[in-house]
């Protein structure tokens, strides 16, 4: 009886690996063949089912019907996987035919873009102190206050801090109001004996101004230095009718108003003749003929001595320009929250650089 069974059991088997085979031939995708598996190689396939029946079997007969079980078992895991490479193969060849490009047709056009309006006045005014031997000079955003402040003629308890509230990191640390320290920074380290200290220094800088179409909590500052023998007024002048009729035109005039600023003595206020009414008077400029553009000043002498600097023999002008206020004017904007928000519509309008 006991060999009656092992005979069917070989029977059944052998009828497994016949059906299975002829599914795995059937089978059109892989999640097909993955199905074929479960049902034949699995907990609950067609296989266990069978080898159930081994338990009525006597020990002689078990192993030679395990055997037998495990070389169909072996044939059929290795037609399953050889098919579903196969499958995966098919799967690909039909991808890469869906997907393929025809090198022939024209390319879709890349537009090439062109530098922030505020990058490209920045260049202008770099470009024209390049060519006067003037070098660009770069310092940290996040200063000490020894730097932003103090080296600048603005000890702690200076009410004129009050205008520069910034943001703070430590009591000692800030992000910085202008890009003055810089020019502290180089002083230091300038070696007056090879030559005069001629500079600019342009960048980020950040205040606590609550944001409006004039004012933003973060803008951008262009601030220039020379320290020789010698300097005079003059010299501040003629430097700054020049960056008025590079950047608004050479038509431009301008004029100097008494003013007050901690590290410079005397003080001015910088106006540029209006470049929309030629001094007429017209809504640009108030009816006044004259714009605002800058401040501007001789070095203060203490602001030398900090700096390790002779006053007795050294002399200077300082200016500082804002390019977010340039740009405004020059291009008419009327709101500087314009050049943040990247809105593409409003940049296109810049993509020649003036």
């Amino acid at each position: 009886m006991k060999g009656k069974i092992s005979v069917n059991l070989r029977e059944k088997l052998e009828e497994i690996k016949q059906n299975g085979l002829e599914e795995i031939r059937r089978a059109e995708d892989t999640k097909h063949i993955n199905d074929v598996r479960v049902e034949l190689l699995g907990k609950k396939g067609s296989i266990t089912e069978v080898l159930r029946g081994m338990r009525d079997l006597s020990a002689e007969e078990r192993p030679k019907v395990g055997s037998f079980a495990n070389t169909i078992r072996d044939e059929l895991t290795q037609a399953i996987a050889e098919k579903h490479a196969e499958l995966e193969e098919l799967k690909l060849a039909k991808r890469l035919e869906s997907e393929t490009i025809d090198v022939t047709l024209p390319a879709t056009p890349v537009k090439t873009g062109t530098p922030h309006v505020l990058v490209q006045v920045i260049d202008e005014i770099e470009k024209l102190f390049l060519g006067m031997g003037f070098q660009v000079v770069d310092g940290p955003e996040i200063e000490e206050d020894h730097y932003n402040f103090e080296m600048l003629n603005l000890p702690q308890d200076h009410p004129a801090r009050d205008m520069q509230d910034t943001f703070y990191i430590t009591k000692q640390l800030l992000m910085r109001t202008q890009t003055s320290p810089v020019q502290a920074r180089t002083m230091e380290v300038h070696d007056f004996s090879k030559g005069p200290l001629k500079m600019i220094s342009p960048g980020k800088v950040y205040r606590r101004d609550t944001d409006d179409a004039t004012h933003s909590h973060q803008f951008h500052q262009v601030e220039g230095l020379v320290i020789d023998k010698n300097i005079t007024m003059g010299d501040l002048k003629g430097t700054l009718e020049l960056i008025a009729k590079t950047v608004f035109g050479q038509q431009r005039e301008i004029r100097l108003r008494p003013s007050y600023f901690p590290f410079t003595e005397p003080s001015v206020e910088v106006d540029v003749s209006c470049f929309k009414c030629g001094g007429k008077g017209c809504s640009v400029c108030k009816q006044t003929g004259w714009i605002e553009v800058l401040g501007a000043g001789m070095v203060h002498p203490n602001v030398l001595k900090m700096a390790g600097v002779d006053p007795e023999v050294y002399g200077g002008f300082a200016f500082g320009l804002g390019p977010d206020r340039f740009a405004m004017l020059k291009y008419g904007v009327d709101d500087i929250r314009e050049f943040y928000l990247n809105d593409v519509r409003f940049l296109q309008q810049f993509a020649q650089k003036g």
